[in-house]
């Protein structure tokens, strides 16, 4: 879909936080903004527990929902 957006053929669409760093790096601009779109993450561990602590901390705070 990049792709198709930089040739000028096609739309994408990008997180608002990085529209500068994405305007820059494909050469478009951008057409509009959505509201209510969610974006979710999941993470994969072949562990049956999470030690890592990092992982830890990211998956305490999605599932409090912050």
């Amino acid at each position: 879909m990049k792709s198709f957006g930089q040739a000028g053929t096609g739309i994408f669409p990008a997180p608002e936080l990085i529209t500068d760093q994405v305007c820059r790096q494909y050469g478009v601009r951008p057409l509009g903004k959505l509201s209510g779109v969610i974006e979710s993450f999941y993470a994969i561990s072949v562990e049956r527990r999470i030690t890592h602590p990092a992982t830890l901390a990211i998956s305490r705070s999605g599932a409090s929902g912050d």
